[in-house]
C-alpha cells in the first residue's frame, strides 16, 4: 500500500502538478482511504521522500556499531554512501523527484531539512570520536558539512544527467577530497622491532649540499611523511611568501 500511494502521488504530480494535487486525489487514485495515507505519511511532502527515514535509521545504526578500529573520516564517508545506494536503487524515481523538487520551493525547503538531519547524524558520531581534542566539536561539524557537501555535489551531478553513468564513481571521487583533506593517512607497514631502543629524528635525514652550492632560485621545504598534497602546496606557498 505504501508503494501504491507513492506511485499514485507521483503520477498525479506529473500530470497535474504538485500544488494542484491533494491528498484526497492521491488516495482516490490508489483506492484507499485518507486514514491509510496518514498511517504511512504524516504529510503530502513526506510522500515525495518516502525512503529518507529508513535511510537515516540505517545510517545511524551503521555509525552506532563503529569501533575504535574505524578511521572516523572514512567511516562517515562510508555512511554517506548509504544515501547514494538509496537513490541508486531506483534511478528513474530519483530523477523524477529531483526534477519535481527543483520546481516546488516548499519541497526544496523540506529537502534541506532532511539533509540537515543527515549532517547532524554524521556530526554526532564525529563529536564522540573527537571528545577531548582541541576544537573537537568544531572539527566534527566542519567534516560532517564537508561530507554532505561533497556527496550532494556528486549526487546532483548524476541526477542532472538523468541517472546516466556510474553514480558510485562520481561520489567516490567527491568524497576522496574530504578524505584527503581531513582523514588520517594510510597506516604504513610496521617495521621490525629493534633489539635496542634507538632515537628517531622528527623528520627523515636528508643529504643537503652546502648552502653556497644551492642556486638562488631553489627552495627546500620539509614536510611530514604522509601529509596530504594540499598541505605540502600550502607550505611551499608560505615559504615563497605567496599568501
Amino acid at each position: 500500500m505504501r508503494d501504491a500511494l507513492v506511485a499514485a502521488a507521483f503520477r498525479l504530480f506529473l500530470e497535474r502538478g504538485y500544488e494542484q494535487t491533494t491528498v484526497d486525489d492521491i488516495v482516490a487514485l490508489a483506492g484507499v482511504g485518507r486514514r491509510s495515507f496518514f498511517r504511512y505519511f504524516p504529510s503530502k511532502e513526506d510522500v515525495v521522500f518516502p525512503d529518507h527515514e529508513r535511510c537515516l535509521a540505517d545510517m545511524t545504526a551503521f555509525l552506532a556499531v563503529s569501533g575504535e578500529e574505524h578511521e572516523p573520516v572514512r567511516r562517515v564517508c562510508d555512511a554517506a554512501r548509504l544515501v547514494l545506494l538509496m537513490y541508486a536503487e531506483n534511478p528513474s524515481f530519483s530523477v523524477q523527484r529531483y526534477r519535481l523538487t527543483k520546481q516546488v520551493p516548499g519541497l526544496r525547503a523540506y529537502e534541506l531539512s532532511v539533509v540537515w538531519r543527515y549532517e547532524r547524524a554524521l556530526a554526532e558520531y564525529l563529536r564522540g570520536r573527537f571528545t577531548g581534542r582541541p576544537d573537537g566539536n568544531l572539527h566534527a561539524d566542519v567534516i560532517a558539512a564537508a561530507v554532505v557537501a561533497a556527496h550532494n555535489n556528486a549526487l546532483r551531478s548524476w541526477l542532472r544527467s538523468a541517472g546516466q553513468g556510474d553514480a558510485s564513481t562520481t561520489v567516490d571521487h567527491a568524497l576522496g577530497y574530504v578524505q584527503s583533506a581531513f582523514g588520517a593517512p594510510p597506516t604504513a607497514t610496521a617495521s621490525p622491532t629493534p633489539t635496542a631502543p634507538t632515537a628517531r629524528p622528527a623528520f627523515p635525514s636528508l643529504p643537503m649540499p652546502p648552502t653556497d652550492e644551492l642556486p638562488d632560485d631553489v627552495v627546500v621545504v620539509v614536510s611530514r611523511r604522509g601529509a596530504p598534497l594540499w598541505r605540502v602546496v600550502q607550505e611551499i606557498e608560505t615559504t615563497l611568501g605567496r599568501h
